[in-house]
């Protein structure tokens, strides 16, 4: 089997793919068309309470909304209507306003689509100085310790509707720099873009950050360091060797903007398209409903075609030919700074959740509303008078299970469609731009409101970014060269599976799943507050950035307490996972195993020196 060959067997299927686009599109166009009949409502009662806001209608008002939108014919012959008008540029009519469909999804695309790009600008500038000091100190090789990636892992567990909300009240109300509500023109833009792009930059610079030591760390790079090139002309090629491994990583953590930035959209008073989705869902308006859907599925086919074509143009003829060299982390001298990074967070966090669990938790005091902290109540009061200092306590072991086991199932189920890769990079693609409040009404239609039920909603869409990372440091790992040679030698799945596959993957998709923590947290809140998820009066850390999110402007200690413990669960994990990496590391050397394979002949590494004049 030739190098050629290989490389060529190992690319997706291009009609397989195709297939499971199809499949996943048309799936979530029936379940969406299912809805209105799934909740267990009648759809004629929560259309007609959406109209006039009726309580109490009578059964004729009923039967005639009944009649006038043909409910009686069941979901699939409004689906097969619905499809049959989109060749003639007919969506179809809103079942609440009358008013054609298709205008208003246009309109409401066209601003989220500029939101979206507004939001890609923060985010790469965000990504940018998230991993300056390892390009500046790796491209003029004085790198010599890791970063543990606190700083990456604060902004990224920025609850986004919270960080719009102080954006809004600091820059928008009490400096009046820019608007702070309305869409207005593109200073309009500048705030809710803000909100979005900080967290979502810190997600893809962390992992940037991650993958760039061990492109300083290639034949290429010492060869072309040892020859005089220029650090900025080493950095460049070295980020071009990693962001093709990040790249994909910008379909959930941007492009999904576009439906699911649903809370920044309400705090910023924005007309998006995901506002336009959760409105009509909550109504069972179904054709803006179903209209606004295949919108976000097909932008999501397209974006991920275009980072699939981005990223062969960034790795060149080697990913073709299967002469791509493996990117193996270099064994960097962890920071003692690590350890008490870890050990701070884990003193402070045991002692707010002991201190809270001594204190009654659902007790209301309505003459303690909103007080500030004192020593009767050191992290203040909520709206209700509760202590906020027990509702902490008391949420903690709720909330971080819960966190932890839909992260657990969402990196298993992106492992396992990662691999598939003929079928899996459509499904992704499909189910990436699904905003998880659409997932939400879909599941709890079925299960009913439940913290387990929110749980499961936020699984059927959190497995998207382990699922495109997989299936990219798979392509680049199918593509290398000691991989092909252990297919010369025999190698069967399993030995590939556990000595090549998983050490290339899982390290970057862990590290990935624990900066993505805080974002489970709050999207698990999120659903709570949309009476999907966890019900009042349960304590759950999002739910108290959720219901305290109004009083930031009057009573911010309200939101700093749980925004306060929810970075510093994340820093935890990050420095945790950043320590076991760094002993490993050493553990590889002092064993003389590099990255899960034998270390190379020093005549290999003097032939790649001669032959690597340029990155592949």
């Amino acid at each position: 089997m030739s190098v050629k060959s290989a490389g060529a067997d190992s690319r997706p299927s291009r009609w397989r793919a195709g297939v499971g686009r199809l499949v996943a599109g048309t799936a979530l166009l029936t379940a969406v068309a299912l809805l209105p009949w799934l909740s267990g409502t009648d759809p004629a009662l929560t259309v007609l309470r959406a109209r006039s806001a009726d309580a109490d209608p009578s059964p004729a008002q009923l039967a005639a909304v009944r009649e006038q939108l043909d409910l009686d014919e069941g979901p699939f012959a409004h689906l097969v209507q619905w499809l049959g008008g989109l060749p003639r540029g007919d969506a179809g009519t809103s079942w609440v306003s009358g008013e054609p469909v298709l205008p208003e999804v246009t309109t409401a695309f066209a601003v989220s689509l500029t939101l979206m790009l507004g939001a890609l600008v923060v985010t790469i500038a965000v990504a940018a100085l998230v991993c300056a000091r390892t390009l500046h100190l790796g491209s003029r090789r004085r790198l010599r310790q890791g970063r543990a990636g606190t700083g990456a892992a604060v902004l990224a567990a920025l609850p986004k509707f919270l960080l719009a909300s102080l954006l809004a009240t600091v820059c928008g109300v009490w400096l009046g720099w820019f608007p702070s509500s309305g869409w207005a023109g593109p200073m309009s833009m500048v705030l809710p873009a803000l909100a979005l792009g900080v967290p979502s930059g810190a997600v893809i610079g962390g992992l940037l950050d991650q993958s760039l030591p061990a492109a300083f760390q290639e034949p290429w790079a010492r060869t072309w360091h040892a020859y005089g090139f220029s650090p900025r002309h080493i950095a460049r090629h070295a980020l071009r060797r990693t962001l093709a491994g990040v790249l994909p990583q910008l379909l959930p953590s941007v492009v999904a903007l576009v439906g699911g930035a649903v809370a920044v959209e309400k705090i910023f008073n924005i007309p998006g398209l995901g506002r336009l989705a959760l409105d009509a869902a909550i109504a069972q308006d179904l054709p803006p409903l179903q209209t606004a859907t295949l919108v976000l599925v097909l932008l999501g086919v397209v974006a991920g075609l275009l980072i699939q074509a981005l990223r062969r143009v960034l790795l060149g003829p080697a990913l073709r030919d299967g002469a791509l060299p493996a990117l193996h982390p270099p064994a960097l001298a962890g920071r003692r700074s690590t350890r008490w990074v870890a050990g701070f967070c884990a003193a402070a966090l045991l002692t707010l959740v002991v201190a809270g669990l001594l204190r009654d938790p659902l007790q209301v005091d309505t003459a303690a509303r909103l007080l500030p902290p004192s020593a009767a109540h050191p992290l203040g009061t909520d709206s209700l008078g509760r202590d906020l200092l027990a509702r902490l306590g008391h949420g903690a072991l709720r909330t971080a299970g819960v966190a932890f086991a839909v992260t657990a199932v969402g990196v298993v189920l992106g492992l396992l469609i990662g691999m598939a890769t003929q079928v899996g990079a459509g499904l992704t693609e499909v189910v990436s731009t699904l905003p998880a409040v659409l997932a939400g009404l879909l599941t709890t239609a079925v299960t009913g409101p439940s913290v387990w039920g929110a749980a499961g909603a936020v699984c059927v869409v959190a497995w998207t970014p382990y699922a495109a990372q997989t299936a990219a440091l798979l392509e680049q790992e199918r593509a290398s060269g000691h991989l092909l040679a252990s297919l010369s030698f025999g190698a069967g799945p399993r030995y590939l599976l556990r000595h090549h596959y998983l050490p290339a993957v899982l390290p970057s998709v862990l590290r990935n799943a624990l900066l993505r923590l805080p974002t489970t947290v709050l999207v698990l809140a999120s659903l709570g507050f949309l009476g999907l998820g966890e019900q009042p009066p349960t304590p759950e850390w999002g739910r108290l950035l959720s219901e305290n999110q109004p009083y930031v402007e009057l009573a911010p200690w309200t939101v700093l307490g749980p925004a306060f413990a929810l970075v510093l669960l994340s820093v935890l994990a990050v420095a945790v996972s950043s320590g076991s990496a760094s002993r490993a590391g050493r553990s590889r050397r002092r064993t003389g195993r590099h990255g899960g394979h034998d270390v190379r002949h020093e005549k290999d590494v003097r032939l790649e020196k001669v032959e690597a004049y340029s990155p592949a």
